[in-house]
């Protein structure tokens, strides 16, 4: 149970500490020189001149480079530290990067603060830091809605399925599902660039969150005072959402504070006609979205809580 407790060391440091701006400046972050790796391989080995195959096949050998590099790293270094609680502290101290707890919620509460405040151009240029869909048509139903999504959604990707991997591998899966996870950010899309070479890093990416996703769905749902509605609307419609995974915590904080999310939205000028979660629901307001980071800390402090209870088990 040592890498249990270490994901809940790593959870407590950086909900208190979160990563200082300071040391960002100074050193930057696990996430960006894990950015720079798979940059560097995309304009390496990313050519338009390949043929699609080719380029699904240098897609999935330089996924699978920045996965072995991240999760190879992690193995040395936990291979050379000792035994015990020491283990423990060491390892917590070392995943606490991959978690992004603290940065979470500062994002999102930067969007729901101007939005309380009625200062609607304030909220647009907060939420286009977490959302790629255009600011300038968001109005407070929109601006909610986006912000929400990507809490529920950044709940899974950035906490739990981090945290998921870290207590069953150490730092071997929390370096590895960073990678994944990286990868899939950065070249996981259907552009035009990456339809193929990004292909391989979207499927692995599908995999690594598969179980993550609806843990973080349920235990929404567990934590909500709406818990039949959360878990019907997460049953009914995650299935809906474009993504095989993202679906999940959506649906789940839809239901959970009675809003309806997703749905049509435009990126870019084009806009892109996504089917409703909790279609029937109305339009979430700024105060749905303060109630969602509250929902949020409560889910938090839930999955530190079973770590902790599982460790000292």
């Amino acid at each position: 149970m040592g890498f249990v407790g270490a994901m809940a060391v790593a959870m407590i440091v950086d909900a208190l500490v979160g990563w200082p701006a300071a040391l960002f400046a100074r050193i930057g972050h696990p996430v960006t020189w894990i950015g720079g790796l798979i940059g560097r391989l995309d304009r390496n080995w990313n050519r338009s001149t390949d043929a699609p195959l080719i380029r699904r096949i240098a897609g999935l050998a330089a996924a699978l480079l920045v996965i072995a590099a991240c999760g190879g790293l992690g193995w040395i270094m936990q291979g050379v530290l000792p035994t015990g609680w020491g283990s423990v502290l060491l390892i917590g101290l070392l995943a606490w990067p991959m978690v992004a707890l603290r940065s979470l919620y500062d994002h999102v509460d930067a969007v729901a603060a101007p939005l309380q405040a009625d200062d609607i151009d304030a909220a647009r240029v907060a939420v286009a830091q977490i959302v790629g869909r255009d600011p300038a048509l968001l109005e407070e139903a929109g601006i909610a809605r986006a912000a929400i999504e990507s809490l529920a959604e950044n709940a899974s990707d950035g906490i739990v399925a981090p945290v998921f991997w870290g207590a069953l591998l150490g730092l071997p899966g929390i370096f590895g599902y960073k990678a994944i996870n990286t990868l899939d950010s950065m070249i996981g899309h259907r552009s035009e660039r990456h339809l193929y070479f990004g292909w391989a890093a979207a499927r692995i990416d599908d995999v690594a969150n598969f179980i993550p996703a609806r843990l973080t769905g349920f235990i929404f749902a567990l934590v909500s005072p709406r818990l039949p509605e959360a878990v019907s609307c997460m049953v009914r419609d995650a299935s809906r959402h474009r993504s095989v995974n993202a679906g999940w915590p959506e649906a789940a904080m839809a239901g959970a504070l009675g809003v309806r999310l997703s749905g049509p939205r435009s990126y870019h000028g084009h806009v892109t006609d996504e089917p409703w979660l909790n279609e029937t629901a109305r339009d979430p307001q700024a105060a749905d979205l303060r109630q969602g980071l509250r929902l949020y800390i409560r889910a938090m402090l839930v999955l530190g809580g079973l770590l902790v209870a599982l460790a000292l088990a």
